[in-house]
């Protein structure tokens, strides 16, 4: 049904409206995805107690500036988590069978503000001398 649509629009409309239509298409279809993405992902991620944040791979160079950056009790939460989920793994439990009410804030983020700015920063930096190239 919606080829059909899109078809007749292609027939009747300039090369822009088409784009746009077909980007609030794509646009709709990926939010739908990612919904369900993270859905699942947050199931997964409270089977360990772990947050999204504690899965980004830390040795990107903006992460670990990030964490460099970051607050003591960020990071010493942080290697918490992670060692209860590496804990945990090992002994092939789950989270919720020793704290089952445990209020868990899976996509609370406090690092990524300060990642943003830092790739913001370099992507500057990198503006700002490429007439030295």
């Amino acid at each position: 049904f919606i080829v059909i649509k899109l078809f007749l629009l292609v027939a009747h409309c300039s090369i822009s409206t088409v784009t746009m239509a077909l980007r609030m298409i794509t646009d709709k279809m990926m939010g739908f995805a990612s919904r369900h993405y993270n859905k699942a992902l947050a199931g997964q991620l409270q089977q360990t107690g772990l947050r999204y944040e504690d899965i980004v791979n830390e040795n990107e160079r903006e992460v670990e500036e990030a964490l460099q950056y970051a607050d003591p009790s960020v990071t010493i939460g942080r290697s918490r988590r992670i060692k209860r989920a590496i804990d945990l793994s090992y002994k092939r439990k789950n989270l919720l069978d020793y704290a089952p009410n445990m209020e868990q804030d899976t996509f609370k983020l406090e690092i990524y503000d300060d990642v943003e700015k830092i790739k913001a920063r370099d992507q500057e930096y990198a503006l700002l001398n490429i007439h030295k190239s």
